[in-house]
């Protein structure tokens, strides 16, 4: 087998000096947990807040009801959708997927997964999403051991979908999709991203050291980001970035360049982070925070 060459991250484009929140449009984040054993709600703040800091116009973030509140006071930018749950706490399929698909409406882009638990409800939301297809689609955290869990999920998959596992994560897709590959070690990472997103039909942003973006055809590694973003909800960040750059820039490029962008963006906050703190002690909210000025160091490159 030929060795792989991978593509240059592209550069990121030019935000229109005369934008409004409308034309950088419009993340949709699905995710938050309220029934036991754990009760989750960060993951899938920290992906809108990082949404927003890539530049999205706006962010909805659809998080169970007995959470909305307090998804306001975490993120008071965002637009909150409740979705209803039972009594306790676990998600009602049919009342979110109408909630959902009233929020669908106004997104560009969605997220699902960060902080969403493990449930027949989350599944059947995630799958539901899935074979919709009518926005570009990030799949992470829960979202993908759902997906992975569905049996032959992947020919439900509908239009542009992103999966942005960590090695964990690709084993059981892997696992999902009779793929015999090694995600974890760094020689054999390219072979494994490139396999999972022909067998997918998707992008995938295999995370770890040197992440490796590949849309099937073509592969990009990531030579920024160290130790500092290995920490609680940089991957839901991540997400969010993801997310955001299809937002503003679906229209430019192709999405697996588009996914490679928002991995670059996201390791170079990181870099920033660690330039000022060392390689150690971040909080996913500080990475996010960075987004905007590893965007203004890219730019100015």
């Amino acid at each position: 087998m030929n060795e792989l060459v991978f593509e240059e991250t592209p550069r990121l484009p030019v935000r229109d000096p005369a934008g409004h929140k409308g034309t950088f449009g419009s993340v949709l984040v699905v995710g938050g947990c309220a029934h036991a054993p754990r009760t989750m709600l960060g993951g899938a703040m920290l992906a809108a807040r990082a949404a927003l800091r890539a530049g999205a116009g706006r962010v909805i973030a659809a998080v169970p009801a007995p959470l909305a509140g307090d998804a306001l006071v975490i993120l008071p930018e965002a637009t909150v959708v409740a979705l209803p749950c039972d009594a306790s706490g676990e998600l009602n399929a049919s009342g979110a997927a109408e909630a959902i698909d009233a929020a669908l409406r106004e997104a560009t882009a969605i997220v699902v997964g960060p902080a969403l638990g493990r449930s027949a409800a989350a599944e059947q939301v995630v799958m539901r999403l899935v074979a919709l297809g009518e926005r570009p689609l990030v799949i992470d955290a829960d979202a993908i051991r759902a997906f992975a869990a569905h049996q032959d999920a992947a020919r439900d998959l509908r239009g542009t979908v992103v999966f942005t596992p960590h090695p964990g994560e690709a084993d059981a897709l892997a696992d999902a999709l009779s793929l015999d590959i090694d995600a974890a070690e760094r020689a054999t990472r390219p072979a494994a991203a490139m396999a999972l997103a022909q067998r997918l039909g998707a992008v995938v942003a295999l995370k770890g050291h040197g992440t490796v973006t590949s849309d099937g055809l073509r592969a990009w590694r990531c030579a920024h980001g160290g130790a500092a973003l290995a920490t609680g909800g940089s991957g839901d960040v991540l997400a969010g970035v993801v997310a955001a750059m299809f937002a503003q820039f679906g229209r430019s490029m192709g999405a697996g360049a588009l996914a490679a962008l928002a991995v670059e963006v996201h390791a170079r906050a990181g870099d920033l982070w660690a330039a000022r703190h060392g390689d150690g002690g971040a909080l996913a909210r500080e990475i996010a925070d960075l987004v905007p000025d590893a965007m203004m160091e890219m730019r100015r490159a």
